[in-house]
């Protein structure tokens, strides 16, 4: 758990940097809960990674960074590395898996960074090792850093802010850093509250470990969701998040597609697949 000081200093730290998303209500007929969504699509990279990236960043001393910054991500958390980077000067090099999605390798260009392609099975090794071998520069765990959580923490405080009494709150999971950061907020402030993961059925790595009591391998497979799912909870988050998490849920790719047509009708919001998990995860019931 990240404690709440930790959460309440990465927001001063990362103010100017990324935005205060807002909180809509999503209006759906025949639907059991009253539907709140949080349009971290509005930040500066389009994704919430720009929190962390940019907290545990500032939170690193000067020359840990002076040389580069170093991530391994499939998009979104290299967005957010590489946009500090250009911001500070320096460079930023990111390792990405061979299916990572174009629309993002170009994103990633845009701001500068240099992408490394590599075979999955490589790219989940950088995950669990926290190495990039051959490359200097600070690097920027895109899960299990403390300071990409506590930043990551910070949509907890602005939910609360907006939302005092959540009964539940839905949380895409893909490594576990954003539902650490988030749950540790909720838990410090509002522990009644309901934490609840949502996966894409096809790589629903957590949905397994949960009644396993302990990580195991789940068949995994490829989808347009990308920026979630795993093959298998990472050994050093298990300890933080399942003392967290109430529910994980499995969603099936379908109904995530679903999802997406639903919040581009009504309310013109146009999401990635993880970012429709959890509205997919509320409109099944």
């Amino acid at each position: 758990m990240i404690e709440l000081a930790e959460i309440e200093a990465a927001r001063d730290r990362i103010a100017g940097a990324a935005v205060r998303t807002p909180l809509v209500r999503l209006y759906v007929d025949d639907v059991p809960a009253q539907i709140y969504l949080k349009l971290e699509n509005l930040q500066p990279i389009n994704s919430f990674k720009i929190r962390g990236a940019t907290n545990a960043i500032m939170a690193a001393p000067k020359e840990a960074w002076a040389r580069g910054l170093v991530t391994a991500s499939a998009g979104n958390m290299a967005q957010g590395v590489a946009w500090a980077a250009r911001e500070l000067g320096v460079p930023a090099t990111i390792v990405v898996p061979e299916h990572a999605p174009e629309a993002k390798l170009a994103a990633i260009s845009r701001l500068g960074g240099q992408v490394r392609k590599v075979p999955y099975d490589d790219w989940w090794n950088i995950i669990v090792t926290s190495r990039v071998d051959g490359v200097d520069g600070l690097f920027v765990h895109p899960v299990q850093d403390p300071g990409v959580m506590a930043g990551n923490g910070t949509i907890g405080l602005e939910i609360l802010e907006d939302l005092p009494d959540p009964d539940a709150v839905v949380i895409p999971y893909g490594g576990g850093g954003l539902t650490v950061g988030i749950a540790s907020a909720l838990r410090a402030l509002r522990p009644q509250t309901q934490i609840i993961t949502a996966e894409p059925a096809t790589a629903a790595a957590l949905a397994a470990a949960l009644p396993a009591g302990r990580p195991v391998d789940v068949d995994y497979t490829a989808s347009f969701v990308d920026g979630s799912g795993s093959r298998r909870v990472l050994d050093s988050m298990w300890p933080l998040v399942s003392p967290l998490v109430d529910k994980a849920l499995a969603i099936p790719v379908d109904e995530v597609a679903a999802a997406l047509r639903t919040l581009a009708e009504r309310v013109r919001v146009i999401a990635e697949g993880a970012g429709a998990l959890a509205p997919a995860a509320a409109l099944s019931g």
